[in-house]
């Protein structure tokens, strides 16, 4: 509560017109003021579900990452719209009443009807930490030549390559790759799905139809234990860009990693996961594709010194 007035109030506190924020300068409540709290030594970090007296640093455990927690809530896991719901249907339940943590936790689960227990375990009842990388990035372009699979397939099943009629994917950097698949869209790079559209599709219709001419496999790790949707900003060679957020529920079936493919029209020239700081993340140098190479403070003050 004390960060949403802060935000709303940042619109015309003093400090805004003389120094050109936009926002209140809050110590609390962005996901990124607690990273450091979150990444430091487990020796000295407790779950927030844990006795005040038991805790080494309690303002940042009392304060600071429910704070955070509740934030990112709101803003990336929930949206605003229905946590604010929630959150009123939970003032009004329990006005004049004595609730616990839990009768929170529940009515916020009850009155959203969304799944929640995932985070109230991993934010309150853990001291896990939020760490999501991109582990590989594979690019593919459409082809009417048989790939490798393409031919085990039909060995094993004793079949004819020509009757397959199927639509191939040839990745970058293989022994099968030509750059003249550069040229085009996909239905020029493979006449069986050039075909298939003349077949299937008026001409009127195919004007409307976009055709993608890259494919891309982008694999995903979460090294960090909390679970946390996956933002990713795109940037294309044209100079645009656009930021895709796929739900925390990515993650059901492999905690560990998973994959996406994308079909695109413009070539994808970077990867960016989490651009806006949103979910915590305590190590960002997985976070880009190509990876991004940081200069360090040492060699920083190296070079100025050779300067």
């Amino acid at each position: 509560m004390q960060y949403v007035a802060e935000q709303d109030f940042g619109e015309w506190y003093p400090g805004a017109l003389s120094t050109g924020d936009a926002a209140y300068p809050s110590r609390r409540g962005p996901a990124k003021n607690i990273v450091r709290y979150m990444g430091g030594n487990q020796d000295r970090i407790a779950p927030i579900m844990t006795k005040g007296l038991n805790t080494y640093q309690f303002g940042n455990n009392a304060y600071g990452k429910p704070a955070t927690a509740l934030n990112i809530l709101r803003e990336t896991v929930m949206g605003r719209e229905l946590f604010d719901y929630a959150f009123k249907e939970y003032t009004h339940r329990w006005m004049f009443k004595h609730p616990t943590p839990e009768d929170f936790f529940r009515t916020m689960e009850d009155a959203s009807a969304f799944d929640l227990d995932w985070y109230w375990r991993g934010w309150f009842y853990s001291t896990d930490w939020v760490d999501i990388g991109l582990k590989d990035v594979k690019k593919y372009y459409v082809s009417s030549e048989p790939n490798q699979y393409a031919k085990n397939y039909a060995a094993t099943n004793n079949r004819n390559l020509d009757d397959l009629n199927w639509v191939y994917l040839v990745e970058e950097g293989s022994a099968e790759f030509d750059k003249k698949l550069r040229k085009g869209t996909s239905a020029d790079n493979s006449p069986s799905l050039k075909e298939y559209m003349m077949d299937n599709f008026t001409a009127e219709e195919r004007k409307t139809i976009k055709q993608p001419k890259y494919f891309y496999n982008i694999t995903f790790e979460k090294p960090g234990g909390l679970v946390m949707p996956i933002i990713v900003e795109f940037t294309y060679a044209d100079g645009t860009s656009k930021t895709e957020t796929y739900p925390a529920q990515i993650w059901r079936f492999n905690d560990n990693q998973v994959s996406k493919a994308i079909a695109s029209e413009k070539e994808i020239v970077s990867i960016k996961l989490d651009p806006k700081l949103e979910t915590g993340d305590i190590d960002t140098t997985n976070n880009s594709w190509p990876k991004e190479v940081k200069e360090s403070d040492f060699d920083k003050f190296k070079n100025k010194v050779k300067g």
